[in-house]
C-alpha cells in the first residue's frame, strides 16, 4: 500500500473551512426558500445539499464534489385556498425543505467550521511558541 499525498494541517483545515462554509450557504438558501412555491422553472424550490469527498489517497482534506438537488423527497402538499399556485382542490405544492432538519444541519456545519478554525488557531500558537523557543 503506497503513501498518498500528505497535506499540511493548514491546507486540511482550510479545505474544511471552505466545505463547511459552502454547506452553511446552501442550508441558508434552503431555509430562505422554504416557502417558495414557484421558481423560474414554475416548480417549487427543491432542497439542495452538498456532496463532500476526501481529497484522494493519503491525508489531504476534503473536497466539494457538487451541490445537488434532492430529487428523492417529494414536494409537500399544503391546503391553501386562494393561493395563486393552488390547484382546483386548493392544494399547493410546497418545497421539500424540512426546517428542523435544516436547522440541525446548520448547527452541525457551524460546529465543524468552528473545529477547523480552532485547528488553525492552535497551529498558529504552536508555530509562535516554536519561534519563541528559537529566539
Amino acid at each position: 500500500m503506497g503513501v498518498g499525498k500528505i497535506s499540511s494541517p493548514i491546507d486540511i483545515a482550510i479545505s474544511g473551512l471552505r466545505a463547511e462554509s459552502t454547506r452553511m450557504r446552501v442550508i441558508a438558501d434552503n431555509i430562505a426558500n422554504a416557502q417558495t412555491s414557484r421558481t423560474k422553472t414554475g416548480q417549487p424550490y427543491r432542497r439542495q445539499h452538498v456532496v463532500l469527498s476526501t481529497g484522494g489517497a493519503g491525508v489531504s482534506g476534503v473536497q466539494i464534489e457538487s451541490v445537488t438537488r434532492d430529487l428523492a423527497t417529494p414536494f409537500k402538499q399544503v391546503f391553501l385556498p386562494g393561493h395563486p399556485d393552488a390547484n382546483k382542490d386548493n392544494m399547493v405544492r410546497m418545497p421539500n425543505v424540512d426546517l428542523p432538519m435544516e436547522m440541525m444541519d446548520m448547527v452541525v456545519a457551524s460546529r465543524a467550521y468552528q473545529a477547523n478554525a480552532a485547528i488553525l488557531k492552535r497551529y498558529q500558537s504552536m508555530v509562535e511558541a516554536t519561534l519563541e523557543l528559537l529566539r
